[in-house]
């Protein structure tokens, strides 16, 4: 039998930074919901809201939060490493193998299993339906629904360069992070002014890995400084606003259907701009929204929420695109998207994909629980332990971390629409095929889930 959520709340300890949980749930909760609010569906297939109604793209400077859960991402990395590092101190590749596997293996189980659901499902789609299941909504749905799997491939990375990083952040503090911001600009020069090829992939890694380095520095306190929150946002928010106003940079923060530059895929230093602004913002709110997690109501509701959150993201366009599905089924007539009728029904359709997607949480979520045998104390090593047996214990797992890197990352490109037919994406400058991606993810997991 599991904690229930009344206990793990009666045993929080008081030194537990509540409103970091709060922030994790908000930030995944609002882009399961935006996911939902954009979806233009109708019979041929599922376009933007964005592109219908363009006035709508500002409110992407605050609903595109997904930069928050990397900053809490950081933060996290580097509390749960130190606690491994003070337990075990001589120990690195010890430490980081179990910090490794703990953190990956808890992500990669509910995702390895949407990617098994879905793989098996499109598979027997395809092979009775064949290109038929390739067009209208359905053949969207099969593309659409791994789009999400980009976050799962950026996290793994994180998790897997926190020790060198965290280094970095304890040598030169805020100098790590503006080096990471320096080499965002730095690409985003050579991509646009240079015209240098490849070079925007880069920042997948210095965009994202800048906003994580952000969470080391939350650790440290360094951003309860007085001021440092408010000029972490204005500075941001200004240097976005004039990076799209005199840049080649778009208004929307996120992906656009057709968009030459996107600020998402891959990333600029627009986002970055804009993930440093709602990092100050969200620092500025701490007050409040720790006094809010101290209520124990609220708090049971949080520890709830985290305790989902991850398979609720898996698997909430599958429950809003059945929704859709079984409209079309029913015969319903899907009104006009961004029409008066299509506003009314806003409110049933959310309604619907949030039960459809609860119903697949009480199903998955087991998958969600922490490993027992993953988060196990490392046994405090010998005074002279044999050479090269934990660095071999760590190696599978590195390994594993960029199989499914590669792997997912390609998956969410591909999609499983091509699974028969060999469809491919270019990932960087590689063509990666549904087939391959798949074969890496499990790879990469066996690796990751052995002893």
């Amino acid at each position: 039998m599991g904690t229930s959520v009344r206990e793990l709340a009666a045993t929080t300890p008081g030194t537990r930074d509540r409103y970091v949980d709060l922030l994790r749930v908000v930030s995944l909760g609002t882009v399961v919901l935006g996911h939902w609010l954009m979806a233009a569906v109708t019979g041929d297939g599922v376009g933007n809201l964005l592109a219908v109604v363009p006035g709508l793209q500002p409110l992407t400077w605050v609903l595109q939060i997904m930069p928050v859960f990397f900053f809490v991402g950081g933060f996290s990395h580097a509390l749960s490493y130190r606690s491994l590092q003070r337990k075990h101190p001589g120990s690195r590749t010890g430490v980081y193998a179990v910090f490794l596997r703990a953190r990956l293996r808890r992500l990669l189980r509910p995702t390895m299993a949407f990617i098994g659901v879905w793989g098996a499902g499109a598979l027997a789609v395809q092979a009775v339906v064949g290109d038929a299941a390739s067009r209208g909504l359905g053949g969207t749905a099969l593309r659409l629904v791994a789009q999400p799997l980009w976050f799962i491939g950026i996290y793994l990375a994180m998790a897997a360069l926190t020790p060198p990083l965290l280094r970095l952040h304890e040598r030169y503090g805020w100098g790590a992070f503006a080096a990471l911001l320096g080499a965002a600009a730095a690409v985003d020069l050579l991509r646009f002014a240079a015209g240098t090829p490849y070079v925007e992939f880069l920042n997948f890694a210095f965009v994202w890995l800048a906003v994580h380095q952000l969470g080391f520095l939350r650790a440290d306190g360094r951003l309860r400084t007085p001021g440092v929150p408010a000029a972490l946002a204005a500075a941001g928010l200004a240097g976005a606003a004039t990076l799209v106003a005199f840049g080649p940079y778009p208004l929307s923060m996120v992906g656009m259907p057709g968009e030459k530059v996107s600020n998402m895929a891959p990333p600029t230093l627009a986002l970055l701009c804009h993930g440093v602004w709602l990092v100050g913002a969200v620092e500025l709110l701490r007050g409040p929204g720790g006094r809010l997690v101290a209520r124990p109501r609220a708090w049971r509701a949080v520890i709830a929420a985290n305790g989902v959150a991850m398979t609720a993201f898996l698997w909430h366009l599958t429950a809003m695109l059945g929704v859709y599905g079984a409209l079309l089924a029913a015969g319903a007539r899907l009104p006009a998207p961004a029409s008066a009728a299509w506003w009314a029904q806003a409110p049933l359709r959310l309604g619907a994909a949030a039960v459809l997607t609860a119903l697949l949480v009480a199903v998955f979520r087991g998958l969600e629980r922490p490993d027992p045998a993953a988060s196990a104390a490392l046994p405090v090593p010998a005074a002279s332990p044999a050479p090269g047996i934990r660095d071999r214990s760590a190696a599978p797992a590195a390994l594993g971390v960029v199989l499914c890197l590669f792997g997912i990352l390609g998956l969410s490109m591909v999609g499983f629409a091509g699974l028969l037919e060999g469809r491919t994406a270019t990932l960087v400058a590689v063509d990666v095929s549904a087939p391959a991606a798949v074969a890496m993810a499990l790879a990469g997991w066996w690796l990751v889930a052995r002893d």
